[in-house]
């Protein structure tokens, strides 16, 4: 067999792009965007997108060059998940919740030539583009104006050489999308959330997307034409690959500039929607809601970003949602260890499946490898639920690296063959991993590794809390002890008191692990798309000194 090779015919690169055109021959007459009273079929949205990459190529945008964007989930942002690659070039999706001076600094540090900005962005992308350094070539404006949002003006600054709609308009219907010479080229450029640190530029190939695109949505076990609603920001991690996934099997996007716990419950009984994606924030906000009511007709909704607590996932489903629950980073591209379910575990009570549930379970089918390592030994941990490691994968959606930071990539991206994810986590007997904490958020009180993840899953069953945030705060004797930041729910008549609440921690959790000190907040600082930013609870918590003078009783 050694005269057998690879060929042009068998090894044509892998890309995710190639779905929007299979959607417009198969299901090119049925709905592909709904937005307020604008909706689209698959065949418009195929021609739009072939447009607007045509009117890039024209302005000079060329194979390799980033082109960025500023904009919540409108119909916009779900085209150019295909027509800035379609064109060669590198999409790179800004969050619309960064300040100018964070946005500044991605552009400069990405050399954006082209940056599409939502209309109610303007101020927020014009103060970025001051900020730049005299020495650095801003990128050109575009603007998406929204003809639907009563409060936008119609006038357009000076300092946007065009629309978004003029853009589609000119462009060439005909036009022949620019295939990637090599699978390895990169088609997306995202900055991590900064939750832990400062942000990175993680890059993505076609390659990687289209894996994780087609692991997602059989991981999911998404049928053909599903109703997606759009609560998850597809400016984080391009929406988890849904964006290009949603194309692969002719979904109905609903896309949604900004929404609450009503707003999700109307779009569902309107659109029949079938699927939605979130953070556990998005779960709490539905089974928190004063008018709940149980759903007509499930509601599938997958979940990771953060581990979702048991009570969380428990109300949850109570009303209708059937959870699936995941793990992935910005630098895998979507989710690569999901709750792989057993229909065994149907006959158990709620509240069992719902701590089943919370684990983040198995890898994927696409990812070669995924274990638990001691962070020293590097060996496996043992499979029983208690003994820490740090997640490690390999797999072919793990990032190329990151933009210009060889040493942080070298760092993660390991000689051993395995990216290192800085996770800590356990594996049960029956092989599922548990999150248990970042590595920076484990707390280290008198020597003791305790989880912040397991003290905040107790603080989430108090039937008075409503969010719930555990951080270290430095103290005199036993070098760290847990300080907990919590949000009450809103339609309390009598609020706890910090010793009622650790109390309530004392009666469920070992002594040591009780929160030393209690912050109550109207709401806990979160990134756009729901994880809570414990960066800044850990300053607030180091800005209180420490939590004692004098030897502490545990």
């Amino acid at each position: 067999m050694e005269e057998l090779k690879s060929r042009p015919a068998n090894s044509s690169p892998l890309t995710p792009l190639g779905f929007l055109d299979r959607a417009a021959t198969v299901y090119g007459d049925c709905t592909s965007i709904i937005y307020n009273n604008t909706s689209y079929t698959w065949s418009e949205t195929h021609r739009r997108c072939l447009q607007l990459a045509s009117s890039l190529s024209s302005t000079g945008i060329k194979t390799g060059h980033v082109v960025s964007v500023l904009a919540p989930n409108i119909p916009a942002m779900y085209e150019l998940h295909f027509a800035v690659p379609m064109s060669g070039a590198v999409l790179n999706s800004i969050n619309t919740r960064l300040d100018a001076r964070t946005v500044s600094i991605l552009l400069c540090h990405s050399e954006s030539k082209l940056l599409f900005v939502d209309t109610l962005s303007q101020s927020l992308a014009l103060e970025a583009i001051s900020l730049f350094p005299p020495n650095e070539n801003p990128p050109l404006l575009v603007l998406i104006k929204d003809d639907e949002d009563d409060g936008v003006s119609s006038t357009i600054d000076s300092r946007f050489c065009c629309t978004y709609e003029s853009l589609v308009e000119k462009g060439n219907p005909g036009f022949k999308w620019i295939r990637p010479e090599s699978e390895w080229n990169p088609i997306v450029l995202n900055y991590t959330s900064g939750t832990t640190s400062s942000p990175k530029g993680v890059v993505h190939c076609h390659r990687a997307v289209f894996t994780v695109t087609v692991d997602s949505l059989i991981d999911w076990e998404v049928p053909k034409q599903p109703v997606y609603l759009w609560t998850l920001p597809m400016f984080h991690a391009n929406g988890w690959s849904f964006t290009w996934g949603m194309a692969a099997v002719g979904g109905t996007n609903i896309c949604v500039r900004k929404f609450d716990a009503r707003i999700i419950y109307s779009l569902i009984r309107k659109h029949g929607v079938t699927h939605m994606c979130g953070a556990p924030v998005v779960l709490n906000m539905l089974s928190n809601s004063p008018e709940i009511k149980p759903l007509q007709n499930p509601v599938q909704i997958l979940t990771a970003g953060a581990p979702p607590p048991a009570a969380v996932l428990s109300r949850t489903e109570s009303l209708g949602f059937i959870v699936s629950h995941g793990y992935g980073l910005t630098e895998t591209g979507g989710l690569v260890v999901s709750c792989a379910w057993k229909r065994e575990w149907n006959k158990f009570p709620l509240a069992e499946r719902a701590k089943l549930k919370a684990r983040q379970g198995v890898r994927t089918l696409t990812v070669t490898e995924a274990d638990i390592v001691d962070p020293e030994s590097g060996l496996s941990v043992k499979r029983d639920g208690s003994s820490l490691g740090e997640i490690v994968l390999r797999g072919p959606c793990i990032m190329l690296g990151y933009l210009k930071d060889p040493n942080a990539t070298s760092k993660c991206l390991k000689e051993d063959g395995w990216f290192y994810t800085g996770d800590v986590a356990v594996i049960h007997h029956d092989g599922y991993m548990e999150i248990k904490d970042r590595s920076k958020d484990v707390i280290i009180s008198g020597g003791e590794n305790l989880s912040s993840v397991e003290v905040e899953s107790i603080l989430y069953t108090h039937p008075a809390i409503n969010e719930a945030a555990v951080v270290a705060r430095p103290d005199e004797y036993w070098g760290e002890t847990p300080c907990a930041f919590v949000s009450l729910k809103a339609e309390l008549t009598r609020k706890p008191s910090e010793i009622e609440i650790m109390e309530y921690c004392r009666a469920k959790l070992p002594h040591y692990m009780v929160p030393k000190t209690v912050v109550f907040k109207d709401e806990l600082p979160k990134t756009s798309t729901g994880k809570i930013l414990k960066f800044v609870l850990r300053e607030i918590a180091k800005g209180m000194g420490s939590a004692s003078t004098r030897v502490s009783r545990m």
